[in-house]
């Protein structure tokens, strides 16, 4: 069977090559499916970051209905800090919204696969509506985090599930999902900041953004097509053949994808011990990423601008989310196969911006914005061309296992950020 991939026009055989219309029109349902399954699967998980701020300096008066004033006035807070800190870190609403994600993909490649993929999809959406609606109503921190919690659910069953799902496709789709989650990011921010600085209620905010998971729903029993088994020719098979396979033991011929074959432990551990080359580096580019977006963001404050403490966090976080859309977005442009490059610039950013929050040395916010722009291209390049290189790598049999036990990686780099950062808030707060 041929590939549904950018390789359209590689020679089969007359008698099996479906018709050009129907083959382009799949092509184009599928790369859209997975560009909006990325988009609507981190949407709930970005917009709980960027109204991590909100929900920390939740003040609720009798028969205030909102989550939080879109302009709160700095209250709650260390006075003696030039920080002007909340009482808690930031990092605690991403420990909300990351741990139950890293409990679940790393529990994903021992039984998931055991689990149809619809009944997963289902959870997925329901839990991210569940979770706008709870924080949206909520009346306390701790309720808003557990429609945190919520959130983090959603998007780490369905991240495990469409990266699995991928294995069933083309791999051009790693591309269209990988664009649509940078897309989520963009746009999740994006949206936050727009309606709260137009002076809407972040509760209406919440409430506006219910039909994301029905996106979600519709995208995937709607807009995708059956999946066909996989040809492993095509234009990518020269870079494949050029690569040193993650099995150095693979067979030239395996079962294909759709087969869902039973690995052997010792076959899932000799597959996951390839992958650390691809791992590690992730984990490092994810841990310094979101050490600087929950740990630095609130502590890189100005006082010298015309926008507040919480419209800064708000646009650093869009910034953010902008880089590492376009960055997500750029696989068919740039493809880097050494990502342990891209982690290593990372952690110069967080060193660079760590020592800006002690030293206060930047005069401008907007030197920290092109920043934030940069530490957003470099994470986006780290996970679009991390999926791909082993998606390249791993034999089709291997695949499906290798996409859900490699999306471990930028789950557990952020949630070892968010344990160190929690102290270090504490920490920088106290000096004067």
């Amino acid at each position: 069977m041929r590939r549904l991939s950018d390789s359209e026009g590689e020679d089969t055989a007359p008698d099996s090559r479906p018709p050009l219309r129907d083959c382009q029109g799949a092509h184009w349902k599928n790369a859209m499916g997975f560009w909006l399954l990325g988009l609507c699967n981190n949407f709930s998980y970005v917009v709980m970051l960027s109204a991590a701020h909100d929900i920390l300096r939740h003040q609720r008066a009798p028969g205030n209905h909102s989550l939080v004033d879109p302009d709160p006035l700095p209250t709650p807070h260390n006075n003696s800090s030039r920080f002007d800190c909340n009482s808690v870190s930031t990092a605690a609403v991403l420990l909300a919204d990351i741990l139950p994600t890293l409990v679940i993909k790393l529990l994903a490649p021992l039984g998931l696969h055991l689990l149809p993929y619809s009944p997963r999809v289902l959870v997925s959406g329901g839990c991210a509506a569940g979770s706008f609606i709870l924080v949206a109503f909520s009346h306390s921190v701790v309720t808003s985090l557990c429609g945190v919690v919520l959130a983090s659910i959603s998007s780490g069953l369905g991240e495990v599930t469409f990266l699995s799902l991928t294995a069933f496709y083309p791999r051009a789709v790693i591309s269209w999902w990988s664009s649509g989650t940078g897309g989520a990011g963009l746009l999740g921010a994006l949206s936050y900041l727009g309606l709260t600085q137009a002076g809407l209620s972040p509760q209406h905010t919440l409430l506006s953004m219910l039909g994301i998971p029905a996106l979600l729903l519709a995208s995937y029993f709607f807009l995708l097509t059956f999946p066909e088994p996989q040809d492993p020719g095509g234009s990518e098979e020269a870079e494949r053949a050029a690569r040193q396979p993650l099995m150095s033991s693979e067979a030239p011929e395996e079962s294909k994808p759709d087969a869902s074959p039973s690995l052997s432990l010792q076959e899932r551990w000799t597959v996951f011990k390839g992958l650390l080359c691809y791992i590690i580096p992730l984990v490092l580019v994810y841990f310094a990423e979101y050490f600087i977006n929950q740990g630095l963001f609130e502590l890189l404050f100005f006082r010298n601008t015309s926008l507040s403490h919480a419209q800064q966090y708000r646009w650093y976080q869009m910034l953010y989310q902008a880089g590492v859309f376009v960055s997500r977005s750029s696989l068919r442009c740039c493809h880097i196969r050494f990502t342990w490059a891209l982690a290593l610039l990372q952690c110069l950013n967080l060193a660079f911006l760590l020592a800006d929050v002690v030293l206060n040395f930047l005069p401008s916010i907007y030197f920290v914005f092109l920043i934030i722009l940069y530490e957003g291209f470099l994470g986006g390049a780290a996970y679009v061309n991390t999926f791909h290189n082993i998606a390249l790598e791993t034999s089709d049999r291997h695949r499906e296992f290798a996409m859900a036990a490699a999306c471990v990686s930028d789950t557990l780099g952020i949630s070892l950020s968010g344990l160190v950062v929690l102290p270090l808030h504490n920490f920088l707060c106290q000096l004067s």
